[in-house]
């Protein structure tokens, strides 16, 4: 479509310049003329043409229409192409992630960042995609995802991104330099932020940590601690997957924050067990980071500890009225 413009504007100039030159007419009327002319509207001539000017209005018709149909064509083909549609959709989607708050930025859209946005999206989880591959970018798109096309080692893209009221990231790079640097760049800007990296090695483990990183994930040593348990213990290993991964289920396992004005505050467990409707206490990760497994019936409850529950759906759900605040 530029193409198609650049074109009609070099007509038009030329058909300016050449009526200025040839009849030593003002721009304006110059200008009218070449716009009547490359029109084929047929009005009247301003002035009555000379013969050098009547060869030069033939010459510019046949330039002049051909450019304008040339142009015409480039500008449907551009809105037929979906070129318009696909920068409005953009639009939206920008200003979507701009009043986005709470949410999660995932940086790589690779098989393992495929994963995960697929359980960010069953579990309703406000997230956007930060990727730089064009063909994995479309991926998102088609997924009906919000994506940045960047390069999330950008500062700016991570502004973009809202990394300043984000609730976490996910680093699914395929590259530990790129997830270290990522992870330093996203703690500066919020010292509070959960950030998930992933590592390909023990070494990058313990630099990702350092650098900021709450959680630090080996794919290779996750996976194949779920081979040796699939092989060793396969009905532990089917329910753990069932209870934890797969939602809308009878029996779900969930971590609930429990904020300080929380009715939960100082009772036992075996007290708190009393508004869960049902649900099952199995572990407390308290404040000071101490993870209790299976609590005793006495232990008590502080603002800022983490139960981890187990009930069903409409068990948790109940939670919320307690004024808990999810980790989502």
């Amino acid at each position: 479509m530029l193409r198609g413009i650049c074109v009609l504007a070099f007509v038009m100039a030329a058909g300016t310049i050449g009526y200025m030159l040839i009849e030593g007419w003002s721009a304006y009327e110059a200008m009218y003329m070449t716009v009547i002319t490359i029109a084929t509207v047929g009005f009247t001539e301003l002035h009555p043409l000379s013969e050098t000017g009547r060869i030069f209005t033939m010459v510019l018709i046949f330039g002049g229409v051909g450019g304008a149909a040339y142009t015409l064509s480039a500008i449907m083909e551009y809105v037929l192409e979906g070129h318009v549609g696909g920068m409005l959709w953009r639009r939206q989607m920008e200003n979507k992630i701009t009043h986005l708050h709470n949410h999660f930025i995932l940086c790589g859209y690779g098989r393992v960042g495929q994963e995960i946005a697929n359980t960010f999206k069953a579990e309703k989880v406000k997230f956007v995609v930060i990727e730089r591959e064009p063909e994995l970018t479309n991926k998102a798109q088609e997924n009906g995802h919000l994506y940045i096309q960047g390069n999330a080692t950008d500062d700016e893209v991570l502004r973009r991104a809202g990394v300043e009221k984000a609730h976490g990231l996910v680093a699914a790079l395929g590259s530990d330099i790129d997830n270290t640097y990522i992870t330093l760049s996203a703690h500066r800007f919020q010292p509070n932020l959960l950030i998930v990296a992933r590592a390909s090695s023990t070494n990058a483990e313990s630099k990702l940590k350092q650098a900021g990183a709450n959680r630090v994930v080996l794919p290779q040593r996750s996976g194949g601690r779920r081979m040796a348990m699939l092989s060793l213990r396969p009905a532990v290993a089917d329910f753990i997957e069932t209870v934890a991964m797969s939602r809308g289920q009878e029996l779900l396992l969930e971590d609930i924050n429990v904020a300080d004005n929380s009715p939960l505050v100082q009772l036992t467990t075996d007290q708190a067990e009393e508004y869960t409707h049902g649900a099952r206490i199995v572990a407390i990760r308290q404040a000071s980071g101490n993870l209790l497994v299976k609590p005793s019936a006495e232990t008590p409850i502080q603002a800022g500890d983490q139960l981890v529950i187990m009930g069903t759906p409409k068990q948790l759900q109940a939670l919320e009225a307690l004024g808990q605040s999810s980790q989502r």
